[in-house]
Protein backbone atom coordinates (compact mmCIF):
# COMPACT_ATOMS: atom_id res chain seq x y z
CA UNK A 1 0.00 0.00 0.00
CA UNK A 2 1.14 3.45 -1.24
CA UNK A 3 1.68 5.78 1.70
CA UNK A 4 -1.07 8.93 2.07
CA UNK A 5 -0.01 12.24 3.18
CA UNK A 6 -2.14 13.90 6.06
CA UNK A 7 -2.98 16.60 3.47
CA UNK A 8 -4.95 14.00 1.00
CA UNK A 9 -7.52 13.14 3.96
CA UNK A 10 -8.52 16.77 5.03
CA UNK A 11 -11.95 17.51 6.31
CA UNK A 12 -14.00 20.84 6.61
CA UNK A 13 -17.70 20.25 7.95
CA UNK A 14 -19.87 23.08 8.63
CA UNK A 15 -23.20 23.23 9.58
CA UNK A 16 -25.47 25.93 10.99
CA UNK A 17 -26.47 25.96 14.43
CA UNK A 18 -30.81 25.85 14.59
CA UNK A 19 -32.97 26.14 18.03
CA UNK A 20 -33.42 22.41 17.96
CA UNK A 21 -29.44 21.90 18.57
CA UNK A 22 -29.93 23.83 21.78
CA UNK A 23 -31.26 24.33 24.88
CA UNK A 24 -33.84 27.00 26.41
CA UNK A 25 -30.87 29.42 26.69
CA UNK A 26 -29.50 29.17 23.24
CA UNK A 27 -26.23 27.17 23.75
CA UNK A 28 -25.64 24.38 21.88
CA UNK A 29 -25.96 20.98 23.28
CA UNK A 30 -22.47 19.15 23.33
CA UNK A 31 -24.22 15.97 22.11
CA UNK A 32 -24.96 17.75 19.05
CA UNK A 33 -21.19 18.99 18.80
CA UNK A 34 -19.57 15.34 19.47
CA UNK A 35 -21.75 13.80 16.66
CA UNK A 36 -20.39 16.42 14.12
CA UNK A 37 -16.86 16.06 15.58
CA UNK A 38 -16.93 11.87 14.90
CA UNK A 39 -18.67 12.83 11.44
CA UNK A 40 -15.71 15.14 10.96
CA UNK A 41 -13.23 12.52 11.89
CA UNK A 42 -15.06 9.86 10.05
CA UNK A 43 -14.83 11.35 7.15
CA UNK A 44 -10.87 12.03 7.28
CA UNK A 45 -10.41 8.41 8.08
CA UNK A 46 -12.23 7.18 5.14
CA UNK A 47 -10.61 9.47 2.99
CA UNK A 48 -7.77 7.79 3.93
CA UNK A 49 -8.72 4.57 4.47
CA UNK A 50 -10.91 4.26 1.32
CA UNK A 51 -12.89 2.03 3.36
CA UNK A 52 -15.79 2.01 5.87
CA UNK A 53 -14.13 2.86 9.49
CA UNK A 54 -15.85 2.99 12.69
CA UNK A 55 -15.24 4.68 15.74
CA UNK A 56 -13.49 2.79 18.69
CA UNK A 57 -12.33 5.88 20.79
CA UNK A 58 -12.71 9.39 21.13
CA UNK A 59 -10.40 11.07 23.50
CA UNK A 60 -11.45 13.56 26.47
CA UNK A 61 -13.73 17.03 24.88
CA UNK A 62 -13.77 19.84 27.04
CA UNK A 63 -15.57 22.99 25.55
CA UNK A 64 -14.16 26.53 25.87
CA UNK A 65 -16.03 27.83 24.37
CA UNK A 66 -19.63 28.09 24.11
CA UNK A 67 -21.69 27.71 20.75
CA UNK A 68 -24.56 29.38 19.90
CA UNK A 69 -27.89 29.37 18.16
CA UNK A 70 -27.15 31.16 14.60
CA UNK A 71 -23.47 30.09 14.29
CA UNK A 72 -22.31 28.25 12.14
CA UNK A 73 -19.77 25.38 13.88
CA UNK A 74 -16.65 24.43 11.46
CA UNK A 75 -14.54 21.09 11.74
CA UNK A 76 -11.54 20.79 10.58
CA UNK A 77 -10.42 16.82 10.60
CA UNK A 78 -7.07 15.35 9.54
CA UNK A 79 -5.33 12.05 10.50
CA UNK A 80 -2.61 12.30 12.68
CA UNK A 81 -1.83 8.80 13.22
CA UNK A 82 -2.19 5.53 11.65
CA UNK A 83 -1.35 2.20 13.17
CA UNK A 84 -1.65 -1.25 11.26
CA UNK A 85 -5.71 -1.16 10.95
CA UNK A 86 -6.17 2.08 13.20
CA UNK A 87 -6.79 6.03 12.35
CA UNK A 88 -6.22 8.93 14.75
CA UNK A 89 -7.78 11.71 13.59
CA UNK A 90 -7.65 15.17 14.96
CA UNK A 91 -10.43 17.77 14.79
CA UNK A 92 -10.61 21.14 15.56
CA UNK A 93 -14.30 22.81 16.20
CA UNK A 94 -14.94 26.51 15.58
CA UNK A 95 -17.75 28.79 16.40
CA UNK A 96 -18.25 31.39 13.22
CA UNK A 97 -20.70 34.63 13.57
CA UNK A 98 -21.34 34.22 10.46
CA UNK A 99 -21.81 38.09 9.42
CA UNK A 100 -18.54 39.00 11.10
CA UNK A 101 -16.59 36.26 10.12
CA UNK A 102 -15.32 36.09 13.75
CA UNK A 103 -14.03 32.07 14.38
CA UNK A 104 -13.42 30.93 18.03
CA UNK A 105 -11.77 27.99 18.58
CA UNK A 106 -14.20 25.95 21.03
CA UNK A 107 -12.25 22.30 21.44
CA UNK A 108 -10.26 20.44 20.20
CA UNK A 109 -10.76 16.50 20.16
CA UNK A 110 -8.74 12.93 19.13
CA UNK A 111 -10.94 10.17 17.81
CA UNK A 112 -9.98 6.79 16.65
CA UNK A 113 -11.54 4.48 14.14
CA UNK A 114 -10.65 1.27 12.82
CA UNK A 115 -11.18 0.89 8.76
CA UNK A 116 -13.31 -2.10 7.85
CA UNK A 117 -13.60 -4.96 4.88
CA UNK A 118 -16.01 -6.41 2.96
CA UNK A 119 -17.19 -8.75 5.97
CA UNK A 120 -16.59 -6.00 8.52
CA UNK A 121 -13.81 -7.08 10.22
CA UNK A 122 -10.82 -4.75 10.65
CA UNK A 123 -8.54 -4.27 7.71
CA UNK A 124 -4.91 -2.45 7.15
CA UNK A 125 -4.85 0.79 6.12
CA UNK A 126 -2.30 2.72 4.45
CA UNK A 127 0.98 4.21 6.43
CA UNK A 128 1.05 8.18 6.67
CA UNK A 129 3.29 10.11 4.13
CA UNK A 130 5.19 11.87 6.91
CA UNK A 131 6.84 15.49 5.42
CA UNK A 132 6.57 18.22 8.00
CA UNK A 133 8.13 18.59 10.50
CA UNK A 134 4.64 19.11 12.30
CA UNK A 135 2.87 15.94 11.02
CA UNK A 136 6.13 14.15 12.07
CA UNK A 137 5.24 15.77 15.73
CA UNK A 138 1.53 15.16 15.26
CA UNK A 139 2.36 11.50 14.56
CA UNK A 140 4.60 11.14 17.73
CA UNK A 141 2.42 12.29 19.63
CA UNK A 142 -0.90 10.25 18.23
CA UNK A 143 1.67 7.34 18.60
CA UNK A 144 2.10 8.13 22.23
CA UNK A 145 -1.94 8.90 22.86
CA UNK A 146 -2.42 5.14 21.19
CA UNK A 147 0.03 3.41 23.81
CA UNK A 148 -1.79 4.94 26.34
CA UNK A 149 -5.21 4.22 25.13
CA UNK A 150 -4.31 0.39 24.64
CA UNK A 151 -2.25 0.19 28.50
CA UNK A 152 -5.67 1.79 29.54
CA UNK A 153 -7.60 -0.71 28.08
CA UNK A 154 -5.16 -3.59 29.38
CA UNK A 155 -5.59 -2.40 32.58
CA UNK A 156 -9.72 -2.04 32.72
CA UNK A 157 -9.45 -5.51 31.06
CA UNK A 158 -7.30 -6.83 34.38
CA UNK A 159 -9.82 -5.05 37.15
Amino acid sequence: MDPRSPKDSQTELSSFMHPEDANSQGNVHGGSIMKLVDEAGALAAMRHSRRPCVTVAIDSMTFDAPMLVGDLVVLEACVTYVGRTSIEAMVTVYAEKILTGERMLTNTAFVVYVALDDQRRPTEVAPLLLVSEQEKRRFDQGRARQQERLARARRDKES
